[in-house]
């Protein structure tokens, strides 16, 4: 029987996405992958969706996020746990796999540590550059972790955004994060408290990491036509804004079922009103209204920004020549035979004992 030509798997590790990332240029790859998300936003109604499988602990979250059209399915495994810097390692960590729906064969699997880093940027933009005040030019934002430098560059790129006002409880923090964005053509303030930090500005992303139900943003913070990215409650028991936030704002989210569960709305009844994010980008129903309303976009992250993320750094490390092969499947010329794999490997294995028998 002639052998068959098994399909090839494409692996793009962190040093290879960093490379990605320095040709291709940052800014491009948060611009590329906003566009790719918006363009399968527009077709949601194609993708198989679900909410994230998620196993909770004390410490942390690890989670499995599926999505599949009729070509490709897409997952990403990632974690959340807060305390990780005490040990060196990040508060996320994540790796996903692009596969064929016809055969299940995974063609593409890549880290996501960096890549999420990207995406979520993307997408708050993405959503902000709807739900923002036209003009708006100044952001606070809450928490000064890995996340901050992609959220400002985002921002700046794809809003104009120029000032920031920095805050976090850990000083070295907001000093790291003013450290990378300068020469970046931000004016740049560190600031005491949250509320120093909110005040005047356009656009507020909190960004915060502690596994609590925490009142980040109270409403006496918000002021008319506000745009409020709520990005640090993603897991249940996990909050940002103060529930009166909510009550006097519209709110947005990505996939509603999963949102309910882990998002800012976790704390609103059943039937309190949410729009899909996806609905304001197809026409289907209004983002901001008027210069005086607030807006929240209550992201918790969804597998179809991790499914466009993957779609577009496939797409870009193929164009530049990266990644390698993996041999991901044991390949045989009978694929009913997968036995005969470990035979071959027995029958070697013992030409060479025999042969090391007669050299004794």
């Amino acid at each position: 029987m002639q052998a068959r030509l098994y399909p090839s798997t494409v692996y793009l590790s962190a040093p290879g996405m960093i490379r990605l990332v320095q040709r291709k240029g940052l800014s491009a790859c948060i611009a590329g992958v906003a566009d790719r998300i918006e363009r399968e936003f527009l077709r949601w109604n194609d993708f198989d969706k679900t909410a994230r499988v998620a196993s909770h602990s004390d410490v942390g979250v690890i989670e499995l996020m599926p999505i599949a059209d009729a070509e490709q399915f897409a997952f990403k495994y990632v974690n959340g746990h807060p305390a990780n810097h005490l040990h060196g390692l990040p508060t996320v960590m994540a790796f996903g796999v692009l596969a064929d729906v016809r055969t299940g064969a995974p063609r593409f699997l890549s880290e996501l540590t960096l890549t999420t880093a990207i995406r979520t940027a993307a997408m708050s933009a993405l959503a902000a550059r709807e739900l923002a005040r036209p003009g708006s030019r100044s952001m606070a934002l809450i928490g000064n972790g890995a996340q901050g430098e992609f959220q400002a560059l985002a921002f700046r790129d794809l809003l104009g955004i120029r000032e920031l006002r920095l805050f976090d409880t850990d000083l070295a923090a907001s000093a790291k994060l003013a450290a990378n964005l300068g020469g970046q053509g931000f004016q740049l303030r560190i600031c005491a408290s949250t509320a120093e930090a909110v005040r005047g500005a356009d656009i507020v992303t909190t960004a915060t990491a502690d596994k609590t139900n925490a009142t980040i943003l109270t409403p006496d913070m918000v002021v008319p036509g506000m745009h409020i990215n709520a990005l640090g409650g993603d897991c249940p028991g996990k909050t940002e804004l103060h529930r009166g936030v909510l009550e006097r704002a519209a709110v947005f989210v990505e996939f509603e079922p999963q949102s309910r569960i882990e998002g800012e709305i976790q704390q609103m009844p059943a039937d309190f009103a949410v729009t899909e994010f996806w609905e304001v980008l197809a026409g289907r129903r209004p983002g901001r209204v008027d210069a005086s309303e607030v807006t929240v976009f209550d992201s918790v992250g969804f597998a179809l920004e991790d499914f466009a993320a993957l779609a577009f750094m496939r797409e870009t490390a193929e164009a530049l020549g990266l990644g390698e092969i993996l041999d991901l499947m044991p390949e045989t010329a009978d694929p009913k035979n997968l036995f005969g794999v470990l035979r071959i490997a027995s029958g070697s294995e013992a030409a060479r004992d025999v042969m090391m028998a007669a050299l004794h």
